[in-house]
Parts: structure tokens; sequence; C-alpha cells
């Protein structure tokens, strides 16, 4: 990693794990050729508490990373943080962490877009946090997508994806109420969805992806008793999707077809709600799930799951979903 750009890895809400799991995964070979994007005091906390033995050191640019020595910890410090930081309480949501996390993300997009940077891999923020700061996106998704073009451009389509080693789900609509979730279930939507899974799955080495499309209804709708959404949109939307080369199927009921999928039969599931595509990925376990945003013109991975306020400053969080999410950036 050393003749390529680093990775930068945002530290996530400052009262929760993400500054635990980056000072863990700095014990690893694997954080060769990358650095934080944080506050330096809270990421020498995180140290402390999951066992000491690393230096914390401020750098000016990402080009400084792979000169830091073994067992340091580069940290760009963003514009903007809020100096009384470390006095927001490990645990409990605080606007000024959210205020950090937000400083954090828009400094690792500029890097990006100015190709400073090879990847971005975020630690968890929280949504409540982002809000008690003022922030108005829901989540990294939105935020992302607002950041990665200029003020007045159009938003780059963009969907979520979750994977692990047996199941890769790709989500129509992600942070949305259950019944504005429905509603926001187009044909355009779909069909738009589809394509950018593919393009998707081309970029990892898969060019023509087997994409099975679960429906929105129980049992798909059952022709129509159910639900008509299958028949109205969704089927149209992957009847366009295969007349363009797109190797997709269905809708099939989404109870049996992420278990086909884990069985081999498929290589990636498009979902139409979050829960419904979330689930089953994060039941498998969440230790080795990566959460990716697709559509975006940089790399973003994540671990999959959150802050985990209960176990926060406990140096007990685990670390592997993170090491997951750095891989994937690496293969992406």
């Amino acid at each position: 990693m050393t003749n390529r750009a680093p990775i930068a890895l945002t530290q996530g809400d400052a009262c929760g794990i993400g500054p635990e799991i980056i000072a863990k995964l700095f014990r690893t070979p694997q954080a060769v050729g990358c650095f934080v994007i944080g506050d330096v005091a809270v990421q020498r906390r995180a140290v402390a508490s999951t066992g000491g033995g690393l230096v914390v050191a401020a750098i000016e640019r990402a080009a400084d990373a792979p000169d830091v020595p073994p067992g340091c910890i580069p940290v760009l410090v963003p514009p903007g943080l809020p100096v009384d930081l470390m006095a927001a309480p490990i645990g409990q949501v605080d606007a000024r962490a959210g205020a950090a996390a937000a400083r954090c993300i828009e400094q690792a997009v500029r890097l990006a877009r100015g190709a400073e940077i090879a990847a971005i891999v975020t630690a968890p923020i929280h949504k409540e946090a982002l809000s008690a700061a003022g922030v108005a996106f829901p989540g990294h998704t939105e935020m992302l997508q607002a950041l990665s073009v200029d003020a007045g451009a159009p938003l780059p389509p963009v969907r979520m994806m979750l994977a692990n080693d047996e199941l890769r789900t790709v989500l129509v609509t992600i942070h949305l109420s259950l019944r504005r979730a429905i509603d926001a279930v187009t044909f355009d939507a779909v069909l738009q969805t589809l394509r950018i899974s593919q393009q998707a799955a081309a970029r990892w080495g898969e060019p023509a992806p087997r994409i099975a499309v679960a429906g929105l209804n129980p049992h798909a709708g059952e022709g129509g008793l159910f639900g008509d959404e299958e028949i109205r949109i969704i089927r149209p939307a992957i009847e366009a999707a295969r007349a363009e080369g797109i190797d997709a199927t269905g809708p099939f009921a989404p109870d049996t077809v992420f278990m086909r999928a884990r069985r081999g039969e498929f290589d990636l599931v498009v979902a139409m709600t979050h829960d419904h595509g979330l689930i089953p990925v994060k039941y498998l376990g969440v230790e080795q799930g990566v959460n990716v945003t697709l559509g975006l013109p940089f790399v973003r991975t994540s671990p999959d799951h959150g802050t985990a306020f209960d176990i926060a400053g406990t140096g007990r969080a685990d670390a592997s979903s993170l090491l997951a999410a750095l891989e994937m950036a690496r293969r992406l």
C-alpha cells in the first residue's frame, strides 16, 4: 500500500465504539496504508481503553500516512471539530459527537474527490446525534451522496449493499419510514437499482451476476392476492433490465429468496425495503458484514453494525466487521 494513495478511516461517533475498533484495527498488519480522520484525544482515549501500546500522532496531509512508523495511528484532524468533544459522555447521544462525525465525513469526501485517498471506510455514526447537531441527512449514504457532487449538481443515484461471505443484498429504498418506502418502490427505482448492481458487480470481477429480485408483498403478491406492486412495478422493471442484458429474475417471495441465494443459486439479491434486505444478512452475523455504498464516484465501505453505546468505552468491541470493510474497500 505504500506506493498507492492511502485509505481514510473516519472516526465515527466519538461516544460509540468507532474509535475503539479503529484502535484494534491498527494492531493488525492490515492497517498499513491507512489513516484516521478524527480527533487525536478521542483516539488516544480509545487506545487506552483497548489495552494501550499504540502511539497516536497528528498528520497534516493524507500523503503523510505511509511515513508513520509501526505502532502509530496517524490522525488527520478535520476543520471544525468541537473544541469540547472529549466532554461528550461515552455511550450517550451528544450533539458534539454528531457534529464531529459530520466534519470527518466532509473531510474524507474532500480528499476522495481530490484523489488524495484510495477509499473511505467509515466507522459507525449515530443518526440521533447527527440530527441533534443540525445535520440534515438521516445517515451516511445520503450525506455521502450529497457531498459527492458540487452544490446544485444532480445527485448520483446510489444504493446500499450489505454483504458477507454468504449473502449480498442491494436495497431499492433505504432510510425511509415503511409507509414512504412502499411509495418509493417505482419502476424507475427498481430498474435503476438493477443497473447499479450490475455495474458494481463488474467492478469486483462479476460482469454477469445472477440477480434475484425479492418482491414487496408476502409471497411476492401471490398473483395479486396480497398486493399488485409485483405485477405493476417490479416485474416490468425486471423485464426491462433483462432487455438490457442484465441477468435479473423474479420477483421471488421475500421469505425464501435469501435462503436460495445463500445456497448459491444467485450472486446477489435486490430487496425493496431496508429491513427486508438487511435482517437476513445481519442474522448471519455482523462480524463479517460490510456496508458498501454503490453508485458513488469513490469507494466507500463500513461495518454493518452501529455505535453500540451499551459497550462503548469498555474495550470489548469486535473489530472484525471493520477489518472486513477495509478488505472490501481494497478489493473495490
